[in-house]
Order: structure tokens, then C-alpha cells, then sequence
């Protein structure tokens, strides 16, 4: 067990760190919801009732649509894009999808290859954007979600002030669709060139989103 543990603590630390947000976000999010409830003199309702509501949806999905659009980009940018002198970036003269022997596929595989890796053909080539595939698919059906959910909340409050609800394409094509979308898009870009380029010049130490404290700052693909 502990050896799992230490094995697995990123992801079990940032699992646990994720279920305990959405938590906090769930008991949160309802105390607003009920604060506005109580102001517009409308009915209050229970922790279950929320968690279940598209009003609180639309706020989970609409991170995680944001979050997955940031890796998705990131996972195809960095194939082409580079950044001298940034751990977040390949070597500058390595753009593009490489060589097989630089990827070990084909001839160049080992025995603890991944199956699809050594099989070749269409297996090989889809295991191969694999990675990117799943953000994207990711990334779409977070979005939907979000633009489901988002029309239920938006159009809850039209009928609320007697106006004419919207349809789907409706609500993806309004103001308020988008100001959702475009805020949480514009922090995930600044946080990715922040990180790129702050890289540069700045170390933590023992972290592999860092290079080595006394690596040069133009030193580039190279994790401490």
C-alpha cells in the first residue's frame, strides 16, 4: 500500500485536491444560490437539489471545458511551437512529429514498448495522437455540457422575467454563452505563456516543470 501510494501521489494528491474543491464548491455555490433566491424572494433549496441543478453544471463544466481546451492545444502547439530556453518547450530544432527512431517505433522499439507502439499501421498511428485525441474528445463533450446545462440556467431565468426561452443553438450563439466561455479561455492562455516564460528564468528546485537551478536560462528541454 504505501508503495502504491508513493508510487501513484500526484495523481491520488491531486484527485483528492479536485474532490475536495468540487465539495467546497457544491456547499459554496448553494449558500449563493439560496443568497439570491432569498433577494429575489424565491424558494430555497436543499445541497442535493443544487448539486443536481444546471446552475451547478454549468460552473463545473464550463472549468473543465477551459482546462481541457489549454492541454489540448498544448499537447498539439508543442509539437511545432518552441520556446528557447523554456523546460516546457522541445529543442528548437526539433519541431514537427519526429523521427521513428526519436519516437522508438518501428525497428527501434523495445520490449517494454506499448503493444500498439511495436504493432504498426493504423494501430501505431492512432496510438500515436492518442494523447491529443482524448483532450480534444474531452475538451468537445465538456463544452457540450456546458452549453446544455448553460441554456437550462439561462433560460430558467428568462422565463423567471416572462421573456421567450432560447433554443440550443440559440443560447451557443449569445453574449452570455460566450462571456462564460471566453473568460475562462483567455486565464488558461495566460497561465500556459506564463508558465512558459517565466521558466526561462526562474528555477524550483527537484521540479520537473524546472530545469536544473544552474542550468543556463537559454538551456531548453532539460527537467531538474
Amino acid at each position: 500500500m504505501r508503495k502504491a501510494l508513493r508510487d501513484n501521489g500526484l495523481s491520488i494528491g491531486f484527485g483528492l485536491l479536485f474532490l475536495a474543491a468540487l465539495v467546497g464548491q457544491a456547499f459554496a455555490g448553494q449558500a449563493d444560490f439560496n443568497d439570491r433566491q432569498l433577494a429575489e424572494a424565491g424558494r430555497q433549496v436543499t445541497l442535493v437539489q443544487y448539486v443536481t441543478s444546471s446552475d451547478f453544471a454549468v460552473d463545473v463544466a464550463e472549468n473543465w471545458q477551459s482546462e481541457y481546451l489549454q492541454f489540448f492545444l498544448y499537447v498539439f502547439a508543442t509539437v511545432w511551437l518552441v520556446q528557447r530556453g523554456s523546460p516546457e518547450s522541445k529543442l528548437v530544432g526539433k519541431t514537427g512529429t519526429e523521427s521513428d527512431e526519436e519516437q522508438k517505433l518501428g525497428e527501434y522499439t523495445t520490449e517494454d514498448s506499448p503493444a500498439w507502439a511495436r504493432a504498426g499501421g493504423w494501430r501505431t498511428a492512432v496510438f500515436s495522437r492518442s494523447l491529443g485525441a482524448v483532450m480534444g474528445a474531452l475538451f468537445v463533450l465538456s463544452w457540450l455540457a456546458q452549453s446544455i446545462a448553460g441554456r437550462s440556467a439561462y433560460n430558467a431565468e428568462r422565463l423567471a422575467q416572462l421573456q421567450d426561452p432560447l433554443s440550443w443553438l440559440g443560447y451557443v450563439g449569445s453574449a452570455d454563452f460566450w462571456n462564460r466561455t471566453l473568460q475562462n479561455w483567455q486565464s488558461e492562455f495566460l497561465a500556459i505563456g506564463s508558465i512558459v516564460v517565466v521558466s526561462i528564468y526562474l528555477r524550483q528546485r527537484g521540479s520537473p516543470e524546472s530545469k536544473p537551478v544552474g542550468d543556463p536560462h537559454d538551456t531548453t528541454q532539460d527537467s531538474g
